[in-house]
């Protein structure tokens, strides 16, 4: 046994002198050194930011950079707290897919964090049941989403309830915008001053003063289209001819897509009128474009520019396109045609000078 343990109280002197003396003892290069070792940094809370914007604007893309500056300064004012990942979607537009908030998802079963901050419930979400559906994952999880511009945070007692409400009214305002778009559109088509009647095609640019403006050089291979299809020739022959005398398609490629000359034959601009209204937007939040079948009224403007073929060639090519669709309409149902066209060797097919 220590002889430490038999020391009566009092001999304090002696005590030390016990403990400290085999250390003093020791030659110099044998002591014992003290190591400093500085405290590391543990942080709580482990944190994702997440930001959209919609579209391609400035003042959206201004947004972007704003909303990741403001929520990183959240975190770095919380000493709990460490940012881990940054998950962004730009120009998401109609889209109902967002790979940034996809991606999110995914890691969130990895535990890579354990809070999600974001600007307002309208960036998280486009809809009350998208925000709910995503919270409740993410709560099974144990991950908590903090909306800064509502000061919300998903594990309050009251969130599902308040969530329901504020996102009810941004989904609301959504439609409100959407509607009063819409309208804004149908009037200024009612009157003619639609942006959308001086949008240039292939063939077309905007002169000075916005509106269009023939292209010549390529109104000349608009023309060549209308008459190789009325000499004749399908719509691969005039894409072997274009390819043949090396005419770029409209996006610069070396060869031209099927769709691109039916468009171009199909295309009223090039008799020098404008149809406003083949598609139309579904109701918020889908917001589809889709091609209108006679849902909604059609806006059309004649005499809007210059055309590149007269009215006469254009609706002859009409007339041939019908003649050769291997669709017919009888008794008010749609039936293939026991026909079918044949075109010319676009061997024989001549540079129309």
């Amino acid at each position: 046994m220590p002889l430490i343990n038999f020391i009566l109280a009092g001999d304090t002197q002696k005590v030390m002198s016990l403990n400290t003396k085999d250390e003093y003892d020791m030659p110099e290069n044998r002591r014992k050194r003290v190591e400093f070792r500085p405290a590391t940094i543990t942080y709580e809370k482990k944190v994702a930011i997440y930001c959209r914007v919609s579209t391609k604007s400035e003042a959206q893309a201004n947004s972007l950079e704003t909303q990741i500056f403001g929520l990183s300064e959240m975190v770095r004012r919380n000493p709990d707290w460490e940012l881990v990942t940054i998950y962004e979607d730009q120009y998401t537009g109609r889209s109902k897919y967002r790979p940034g908030f996809h991606k999110m998802m995914l890691d969130s079963y990895e535990n890579r964090f354990n809070i999600i901050l974001v600007k307002s419930i309208s960036r998280f979400g486009r809809n009350v049941i998208d925000v709910l559906e995503a919270l409740k994952k993410l709560d099974v999880l144990g991950i908590e989403v903090f909306f800064e511009e509502e000061n919300l945070s998903s594990k309050s007692p009251t969130t599902t309830l308040e969530l329901h409400v504020r996102a009810a009214f941004a989904q609301a305002e959504g439609e409100n915008l959407s509607a009063a778009i819409k309208w804004g559109h149908k009037r200024r088509f009612e009157k003619g001053t639609s942006k959308m009647y001086h949008k240039p095609c292939y063939g077309y640019k905007k002169g000075a003063e916005g509106h269009l403006i023939i292209d010549e050089p390529k109104a000349q291979v608009v023309r060549q289209i209308f008459d190789l299809y009325l000499k004749g020739y399908s719509v691969d022959g005039i894409m072997k001819y274009l390819a043949t005398n090396a005419i770029k398609s409209p996006k610069g490629k070396d060869t031209w897509s099927k769709g691109s000359i039916q468009r171009t034959l199909a295309n009223e601009k090039y008799m020098g009128n404008v149809i406003l209204g083949k598609t139309y937007t579904t109701a918020f939040p889908d917001n589809k474009q889709k091609i209108n079948r006679g849902q909604y009224g059609q806006f059309l403007k004649e005499e809007a520019h210059e055309p590149i073929v007269s009215s006469e060639l254009f609706e002859q090519v009409q007339e041939e396109i019908k003649r050769r669709s291997n669709i017919e309409v009888v008794d008010g149902k749609k039936q293939r045609k026991k026909t079918h066209y044949s075109s010319k060797d676009v061997s024989k097919v001549k540079e129309i000078k």
